[in-house]
């Protein structure tokens, strides 16, 4: 127990990444919070025995928040389950997760099939887990009772999302969900990608599966959305930005006022088109798709102008068989929950961009886009003590059997990263991903 004025844990790194920058710091924690962030020689204590820790030169980051994670459980646990993904989430310095709506049986797009989502995740968690609702036609009198059931926000398809039970929104459907979010005072997160503009993939290589779905697609689906937040006063988000012809319209959307943010992901950073070696190379196959080194350039310029405003992973697992085939056929969907951070490490530390950088995108963004700031995504006095030693200048070549999601299917298999997490602390514990979970299950503030 900790003697009055004293602090749980004491943590010291030459590197400790803050809001305002990266600096030498000591960071003080008290019942799973942080108590205190201090020079890093200044007298902390007292302690119990062995909970002073100094990482030398090993870097002190914000545990990270990734807003974008298909679970799949129940119903299609053998894709995922809440024990592996958190599990490799933890492994990955992802220390908090919003699990989205669909994928699992039944779809979260109801009160009631919220509540079989809890009881499934109760106990199983390695980090903290939170919701978000869905809304698909004729669920408009569940948005409210979900909102008010602790969910982050509601999403929604412009077009197929790939699972039946969870179908598009038409233009009108879309303008009274909108409606209805908007009133809540709720967030609308949309996969915004115009069916009209889609076709199919045709040979089931990589180029006809890149064609089927080109940028303007995302690009019309984009300005939609930003016309229906204006109609509507609903405030909105877009996943997974792909297309870089979507940055001019968000640009001029967010200069007008209006509350529309975006997010990409670590695939769209670091691949392109050019790096899929075959035409059954299908652990490269999400959608949107990644397109090429052009586009990703574009995608790095608008986060450094912050027209993006976090990268968050869409981990979209399933069963090995299901990824099999072609690109016409394979399920789409990349797994990085355990590598999102190390690849996004490489790429930005090339490009010139800092750990600080790195914890906005990846921790501070998603926690503002779930609005957890002040308790998540930052180290400072008052947040929970979620935090994780990570070495920016270690080096591994990636093997998919050291993978803690559940199936070990990657594009990123025998690629080099730099930057290996070395440990995680939730609320001021380390996570032992083989030991008891202690996560804890979120609700909206």
């Amino acid at each position: 127990m900790t003697a009055t004025g004293g602090y749980d844990l004491v943590i010291r790194s030459a590197r400790v990444v803050l809001p305002g920058g990266e600096r030498p710091a000591a960071v003080a924690v008290r019942d799973g919070r942080i108590a205190a962030v201090a020079e890093h020689g200044a007298p902390l204590g007292p302690v119990p025995p062995g909970a002073e820790i100094d990482l030398g030169a090993t870097a002190l980051l914000p545990g990270l928040v990734d807003t974008h994670v298909h679970i799949n459980e129940p119903g299609r646990t053998e894709w995922e389950g809440f024990a592996t993904a958190t599990r490799a989430a933890a492994a990955g310095g992802v220390t908090t997760l919003v699990d989205m709506p669909l994928n699992s049986l039944p779809p979260t797009t109801t009160p009631a099939a919220l509540a079989v989502k809890r009881d499934a995740a109760r106990g199983r968690v390695h980090v903290d887990v939170g919701f978000w609702g869905g809304a698909v036609p004729g669920n408009v009198p569940s948005l409210a009772p979900l909102h008010e059931g602790g969910v982050f926000g509601f999403k929604c398809f412009t077009a197929d999302s790939g699972v039946p039970e969870f179908p598009p929104l038409s233009h009108e459907q879309m303008r009274a969900a909108f409606t209805a979010i908007a009133a809540l005072g709720g967030l609308v997160i949309v996969h915004a990608e115009d069916p009209a503009a889609l076709s199919e993939p045709g040979d089931g290589g990589y180029p006809a599966f890149l064609a089927s779905r080109p940028p303007d697609a995302e690009r019309r689906a984009v300005e939609r959305v930003v016309r229906l937040v204006e109609e509507t006063g609903a405030r909105a988000h877009i996943l997974h930005l792909s297309a870089a012809a979507c940055l001019e319209p968000l640009a001029k959307a967010r200069a007008r006022g209006l509350p529309v943010t975006a997010e990409t992901c670590p695939h769209y950073l670091t691949l392109s088109a050019d790096d899929v070696p075959r035409p059954d190379a299908t652990a490269y196959k999400c959608c949107p798709p990644i397109r090429d080194p052009g586009n990703r350039d574009e995608l790095w310029r608008g986060l450094a102008d912050g027209v993006i405003s976090c990268v968050v992973t869409d981990h979209s697992p399933c069963t090995p068989e299901l990824k099999r085939g072609d690109f016409a056929t394979a399920w789409g969907g990349i797994s990085s929950l355990q590598l999102g951070l190390p690849a996004v490490w490489t790429a930005a530390r090339a490009r010139g961009h800092g750990l600080d950088a790195v914890a906005r995108w990846m921790a501070a963004g998603p926690a503002a886009l779930a609005g957890l700031t002040g308790r998540k995504g930052e180290i400072a006095a008052g947040a929970d003590a979620d935090l994780v030693a990570f070495d920016p200048d270690a080096t591994f070549v990636v093997d998919p059997s050291g993978l803690r999601h559940r199936h070990p299917v990657t594009p990123y298999a025998g690629a080099s990263l730099t930057g290996v997490v070395e440990a995680a602390w939730l609320r001021g514990r380390i996570i032992d991903p083989d030991g008891a979970p202690r996560g804890e299950l979120l609700t909206r503030p």
